[in-house]
């Protein structure tokens, strides 16, 4: 048999050693927070991993946005077409230069003063690239009589294939061209450039010696003057440029003693200046080339190359 004082003891040993009944899911709880807690700690290879991610995404929007500047530098606008602009000056033909539009020739006062020039006095009489000349069409007046050997006043046309055409004044006598260069690979660039061609013509050498690509390895060839249609100019004035082009031709191995130097134009080049000088006259009030005497161009440099600017233009004077 049991005695109280057992069971009492018992009782109270029971009591003593039972565990509080939530001790158990606290621990557990704990340990999942802490293992909770290492998982969502930052390892070395995750911050790696991030910085790595990141240098991507910078460099792939570094990319793309070159991509755009280079897709864009490919889109041109598109180049504004230029009008043909085709001039018809008056000429006289074989009619002996005067006053009037006479067939016969003017008198011997008037004969002295306009006598015509033979071919290699005319090619040496056309406006240079740098001449400060002024060139006008206006009709000839003169106190002269014409009253001795000739009976006629002559053709106050200008030279140049017999026809009325428009009273213009040609651009071979209208335009000058200005170059400016401090040393001879820039200034041959500048010739490249317009695709201008630099020849030799006279001398005991039959024909015209051309030579272009002046600035690289020229290239030489040789034609018959006939055949020549295209704009030129030539030099009458001493200029640090005259000797540029005679230096350029002796490169190219195309003799120089005693021949003129002139420098043609391509029709496309001649074209795009007759606009540009066009163009300039309007906005100054002019309407038409036939009011212009003389435009001066320069050549700039523009946009990687270079562009010819008007920087003066004479007109006319009405005539009464």
């Amino acid at each position: 048999m049991t005695s109280v004082a057992d069971i009492s003891h018992s009782a109270g040993d029971r009591s003593y050693s039972q565990t509080p009944p939530d001790s158990g899911d606290r621990k557990g709880r704990s340990r999942k927070h802490s293992t909770k807690r290492d998982s969502l700690r930052k390892s070395k290879f995750d911050s790696v991993s991030s910085m790595l991610f990141a240098i991507f995404v910078l460099v792939a929007i570094c990319a793309f946005m070159l991509f755009i500047i280079w897709w864009d530098s490919r889109v041109y606008l598109p180049v504004k077409t230029l009008t043909m602009l085709i001039e018809n000056p008056a000429g006289r033909g074989d009619n002996a230069e005067g006053f009037e539009r006479d067939f016969e020739p003017p008198g011997a006062e008037e004969v002295e003063a306009l006598t015509e020039p033979t071919m290699q006095d005319t090619i040496s009489a056309v406006t240079d690239a740098v001449s400060a000349v002024a060139a006008s069409l206006d009709t000839v007046t003169s106190n002269a009589s014409a009253t001795t050997q000739g009976t006629g006043k002559g053709d106050s046309r200008p030279p140049g294939p017999e026809g009325e055409g428009e009273d213009i004044v040609p651009r071979s006598l209208r335009w000058q061209l200005d170059f400016s260069s401090k040393n001879l690979n820039s200034y041959a660039q500048q010739l490249d450039f317009y695709k201008i061609e630099l020849a030799a013509i006279g001398g005991a050498i039959q024909g015209v010696d051309y030579a272009s690509s002046l600035a690289s390895t020229p290239k030489i060839r040789r034609a018959p003057s006939d055949g020549e249609k295209r704009l030129y100019f030539m030099w009458t004035t001493e200029s640090p440029l005259k000797r540029y082009d005679k230096q350029l031709l002796q490169k190219a191995g195309i003799p120089t003693a005693g021949r003129q130097m002139i420098k043609f134009l391509e029709p496309d080049i001649e074209n795009l200046i007759a606009n540009i000088e066009l163009n300039y006259a309007k906005e100054k009030g002019h309407q038409s080339v036939t009011e212009i005497a003389k435009t001066v161009f320069e050549s700039r440099a523009a946009n990687g190359g270079y562009e010819f600017v008007v920087t003066e233009q004479r007109y006319r004077k009405p005539k009464k």
